[in-house]
């Protein structure tokens, strides 16, 4: 009864100390303190040309950015192939996957903040030697032995070293989540360039085959007027000259443009045999006429690749807490109750129970100098990330 309470003291112990977590504890960046991009502000509507669908556009202060922004360009075929992509494609699976991930190992580390419980069965068949006290009561030298028993296992968060290990994993998984957001955005940015690209190069090889067949009937005009002697041979070379150059400057678009659409195939998950069959032209694209600009304040809430750099830094916080904890006592708590018989129908009998309580506290004393190393090293990691997160807010704007 008394190793009971005073395991029941120890558990108490535990439990009052579970509070304390060493290491810093994560503080969210402020906001950057200025309020526009450029040091004057941008125009409040940009230049349009005189042509379809380029019409002025408006600049809208501190709105926010829409998440499906392809459609302001008002082209369902765009939106099909920008949503069929977001479906499709290996890199969006890829990071869904990641995320998978790193989310069940939250739920995994998350496992320790409770007792690990195991049971088990072992059975033998002995003999004991006579030159020995038989070990059974019975003085039997040949025996069977039975146990069954259940083991508990539990090593309090005294230091905080699994809420820290939790928390940097937590880190991760929004690290993942945001990736994954990048990973939208950079495909749709992708897949509307290209579309935007394809439109431009099918307009420029519609163009310059205009222009062979207009400069083919101006050559042969000349060559009539050659004939009957309205023309020299000068005028007629001329002419063959522009419309060599021109139609040399038609395969490579050709080829672009089958590039293009190649690279259409695999932004939409597909292969250069299956092209999508949405096909676009300039004129079908209209640009949108309100253009929301974010605050500076806000777009480092919205931009994904500041809150990975945030996030990253937010695990780096929480490794030099884990590393500290390593540092520290560790306490392990074990209980084992089960059955001892010799034969089976005396398993359940009051005398063959046993039962052990047992506590223990393991304190590193010697490493090498690695435990000290390895925090040191978490300190210089966590000093990386601020300045990489510092970079990613600076280098938004240019980007």
């Amino acid at each position: 009864m008394k190793t009971i309470h005073s395991a029941s003291y120890l558990t108490l112990a535990a439990a009052l100390l579970a509070g304390c977590a060493v290491g810093p504890n994560f503080e969210k960046p402020a906001a950057p303190e200025v309020s526009g991009y450029t040091p004057s502000p941008p125009a409040a509507t940009s230049g349009a040309a005189n042509v379809s669908g380029g019409e002025p556009q408006r600049f809208l202060s501190g709105e926010d950015i829409p998440g499906e922004w392809w459609t302001l360009f008002h082209s369902q075929p765009l939106n099909d192939l920008i949503e069929r992509s977001l479906k499709a494609n290996p890199d969006i699976k890829a990071a869904q996957a990641a995320l998978a991930v790193a989310r069940e190992n939250v739920l995994a580390q998350k496992g320790a903040y409770y007792p690990s419980v195991a049971a088990g069965f072992s059975a033998s068949r002995q003999k004991t030697s006579s030159e020995l006290a038989p070990i059974p009561n019975s003085n039997a030298l040949y025996f069977s032995l039975y146990t069954p028993q259940v083991s508990v296992s539990y090593m309090p968060d005294v230091f905080g070293l699994n809420r820290r290990t939790v928390e940097s994993l937590e880190a991760q998984s929004e690290q993942a989540r945001f990736a994954l957001a990048a990973t939208h955005i950079t495909l749709s940015a992708n897949v509307a360039a290209a579309a935007i690209q394809e439109a431009s190069l099918r307009a420029q090889v519609a163009a310059t085959r205009e222009l062979i067949t207009i400069n083919t009937e101006m050559l042969e005009i000349l060559r009539k007027q050659f004939a009957k002697g309205y023309a020299d041979r000068l005028d007629v070379a001329a002419q063959e000259s522009q419309l060599a150059q021109l139609a040399a400057t038609l395969p490579p678009l050709v080829k672009q443009l089958a590039q293009q659409r190649d690279l259409l195939a695999a932004l939409s998950g597909g292969f250069p045999s299956r092209p999508p069959a949405e096909e676009f032209e300039l004129s079908s694209l209209q640009l949108p006429q309100e253009l929301p600009l974010s605050l500076p304040s806000r777009l480092v809430e919205q931009r994904p690749d500041v809150r990975q750099a945030e996030e990253n830094l937010h695990a780096a916080s929480a490794q030099i807490g884990i590393a500290v904890a390593n540092r520290l006592p560790s306490i392990t708590l074990t209980a084992d109750a089960g059955i001892m018989a010799l034969e089976g129908s005396q398993l359940f009998t009051e005398s063959a129970g046993f039962w052990t309580l047992a506590g223990a506290v393991t304190q590193p004393i010697f490493q090498g100098g690695t435990l000290l190393h390895k925090e040191r090293a978490a300190r210089a990691a966590c000093v990386l990330a601020s300045e990489q997160y510092r970079s990613a807010v600076l280098m938004w704007p240019t980007r």
